[in-house]
């Protein structure tokens, strides 16, 4: 179990280890203040579900890039427990398992390759569903740019994880205006927050990613305590008073 990790040992092991990007080394140093605050309890579980349909293309070494970060963040902060999930193709919907080692899920992600077909976002919500009837997922992030299903079948969903205190985090590539709609409803049921994905925000995006990372570990009270300008940015969303 993670919280049986020396706390003692916490400065100098992640002095030699953090990343060189400045916002990487404070999301560490706040998931681990996170990890010591709440010993005695659980790791925190965020599942990662990624659209691998052929329209993502373009973008997905980028998307691949700015996960994988999130992945080496949460990896040496040690603190929580991923999982990724991703779909493609005709019905395949594959999910890992959790695991505080990310760096297998770090390959595991380099290795998916697009393949066209519909959206398949019901299942990643359902699978969230049943993941945290077993046992708390405290946040949900999805990376997509389409939505081809019954949207009040994905809202009811989305509700159900907002009553299990599941927000879905929402980043939408592209600017497709169904898509939109119905992602900000699924973030707005299950009181989590959307932010647009394109290449000109890669930067605010991997700083939001080890945001939402930050809240899985340590609620708002975390993002409260760090608040950089991206903790309250999601502070503001998740409190209704962000973009629209």
């Amino acid at each position: 179990m993670n919280e049986k990790r020396p706390p003692a040992t916490t400065s100098t092991s992640v002095a030699r280890n953090v990343s060189k990007s400045a916002e990487i080394d404070a999301f560490v140093r706040q998931a681990r203040a996170a990890m010591i605050q709440n010993t005695g309890q659980d790791a925190g579980r965020l599942t990662l579900a990624m659209d691998a349909t052929m329209s993502r293309q373009p973008t997905w070494d980028l998307a691949c890039s700015l996960q994988a970060e999130m992945f080496d963040a949460v990896g040496k902060a040690g603190s929580l427990n991923v999982q990724l999930i991703y779909f493609r193709g005709l019905g395949e919907c594959r999910a890992s398992k959790f695991v505080a080692d990310t760096a297998s899920l770090k390959n595991l992600m380099t290795k998916i390759t697009c393949q066209g077909g519909q959206t398949q976002i019901g299942k990643v919500l359902a699978h969230t569903l049943a993941e945290t009837g077993k046992k708390k997922v405290n946040a949900l992030v999805y990376i997509g740019d389409a939505m081809e299903e019954n949207v009040d079948d994905l809202a009811e969903k989305a509700g159900r994880l907002g009553l299990h205190g599941t927000p879905v985090f929402i980043f939408q590539e592209g600017r497709d205006s169904a898509a939109e709609i119905a992602f900000k409803e699924i973030a707005r049921l299950s009181k989590g927050a959307w932010f647009r994905f394109d290449r000109q925000s890669a930067a605010t995006l991997a700083k939001l990613l080890a945001t939402v990372a930050v809240y899985a570990t340590g609620g708002l009270k975390a993002l409260e305590q760090r608040g950089t300008p991206h903790d309250r940015l999601m502070i503001e969303n998740l409190r209704g008073s962000g973009p629209k």
